[in-house]
């Protein structure tokens, strides 16, 4: 795989969709009569597990591959700062398995005032996880789709438009016949 700046910014626009889709995939909160799915969470966390093991592997990759150019390390930089976000909502959705597994051990003691307690913490817990599992996947995806733009080599279109800045220059233009300064005058110049 090569390591220049259009395939940078390639895999990490890739990895911030995969994160914008894991998000997507979230469970709505706030219900407490529609629980996620524990099969579901579980998948979940293991995509998550697969996202964390990509996000080294480029990482790995990038470093061993180093060019000792910017964009490469930015790339290096970018990836590896998706870690700790991709990490919270793993730990998130880890605490909304946990979660679920105690109300489906403590199912039939739905009716014990203590249990039935319990059980609606369980249900404010998983609405807490899964609200920090969404801002964290959000979080990782906005700075992995910020770093692909920064990481992205500037377009044709771009590159002929700077070329074509307007700038001022200032010249050297007689104020007067009779005065011997002279006076400085913007003018605007096209160039390159």
């Amino acid at each position: 795989m090569p390591t220049n700046p259009l395939a940078d910014a390639l895999a990490i626009r890739a990895t911030a969709s995969a994160f914008d889709a894991q998000r997507g995939k979230l469970p709505v909160s706030g219900d407490p009569h529609r629980l996620p799915g524990s099969v579901a969470v579980a998948q979940q966390i293991s995509e998550l597990g697969k996202l964390i093991t990509e996000l080294g592997d480029e990482v790995l990759f990038r470093t061993v591959n180093r060019e000792h150019r910017s964009r490469t390390s930015l790339a290096v930089s970018s990836f590896s700062a998706a870690v700790r976000p991709a990490g919270e909502a793993a730990a998130a959705l880890g605490e909304v398995a946990q979660q679920l597994a105690f109300l489906e051990r403590t199912e039939h003691l739905h009716d014990r005032p203590d249990t039935r307690d319990a059980r609606e913490a369980a249900g404010r817990v998983i609405d807490e996880a899964l609200g920090t599992a969404d801002t964290a996947l959000r979080e990782a995806a906005d700075s992995l789709h910020a770093a692909s733009t920064a990481v992205s080599p500037p377009s044709s279109r771009l590159r002929a438009a700077l070329g074509r800045t307007t700038t001022a220059v200032y010249e050297a233009v007689p104020t007067a016949p009779a005065a011997s300064a002279t006076a400085l005058v913007p003018r605007t110049v096209r160039g390159r």
